[in-house]
């Protein structure tokens, strides 16, 4: 859908063009090589500076991974061109830009967890940039930074903080490949809502005060910053909004955080040590 490079294009500070041109950090640039959205070049030419990179850059670039990976049929229900008269399916684009690269970063839910093409009944066998590289037999450092979409922070952050520090080590990430620094908190524990749901507030239907809960709000089972940061610039985000958080952050959304708008099964909570009144 592009929803994460649309995302990625919303970044106000930097903004994508400071991003692009611009030093990121003093002495250090983004070379975006491909990038079919966004991109001048199209066709042949195109997946030829792909191939070369992959060549000429080996070891020393990172492979940025937007959308699930169709593997049904060979992984023909997506690819990115033809090249010398030949379909190239993004699960062998993937396969063998990755192991060329420095390290993997699956942007958005769908490339790091299948996210809404993996949802049953997946006619495609759409699978995680993390699956399919174990399939592969593909070793590389992996970050995922999940969200439908993620927000351009959580990005352009990750891709920041390699140039200034290297790679992340295992432990600024959580057990599902996320940065700490963007998925370390629950939703819950910063929600300008949260004392409404303490003291047993809970709306009824959306657009009352209260706390979001008894609405089908995910928020006390999701990891994100999506409190603190907020969206577009600052304005807003979900629950800001008006409506429940729907976890969309997490590993197995959307089919295992479904009905939506249904509260929230209480044996979840018990995970999370969170008792509701």
């Amino acid at each position: 859908c592009s929803g994460c490079s649309v995302s990625l294009l919303n970044t106000v500070s930097p903004s994508i063009k400071n991003i692009l041109i611009d030093p990121v950090i003093p002495g250090k640039h983004v070379n975006l090589r491909f990038h079919a959205t966004i991109m001048a070049g199209q066709g042949e030419p195109a997946l030829r500076v792909v191939k070369e990179t992959a060549v000429q850059k080996a070891e020393e670039y990172l492979l940025l991974v937007e959308g699930a990976i169709p593997t049904a049929d060979d992984g023909l229900y997506c690819t990115i061109g033809e090249l010398e008269g030949e379909e190239l399916t993004v699960r062998e684009a993937v396969s063998e830009l990755a192991r060329s690269a420095l390290a993997v970063i699956s942007v958005g839910t769908c490339a790091s967890f299948g996210g809404i093409p993996s949802g049953s009944p997946n006619p495609s066998e759409a699978k995680s940039v993390r699956e399919v590289l174990e399939e592969e037999g593909i070793s590389k450092p992996l970050i995922n930074l999940p969200g439908c979409p993620p927000h351009p922070d959580w990005l352009v952050g990750t891709i920041a903080m390699v140039l200034l520090n290297g790679l992340p080590s295992p432990d600024d990430l959580d057990a599902a490949l996320r940065p700490k620094a963007f998925y370390g908190k629950l939703i819950h524990d910063n929600c300008p809502r949260r004392a409404y749901f303490d003291s047993g507030q809970f709306a009824r239907h959306t657009g009352e005060p209260g706390c979001l809960y008894e609405l089908g709000c995910k928020g006390p089972v999701t990891y994100a910053d999506c409190p603190l940061r907020l969206w577009n610039n600052g304005v807003n985000w979900c629950v800001g909004a008006g409506s429940p958080c729907i976890g969309c952050v997490e590993p197995g959304f959307p089919d295992k955080l479904q009905p939506m708008f249904k509260k929230l099964d209480e044996t979840a909570l018990e995970r999370f040590k969170i008792s509701v009144r």
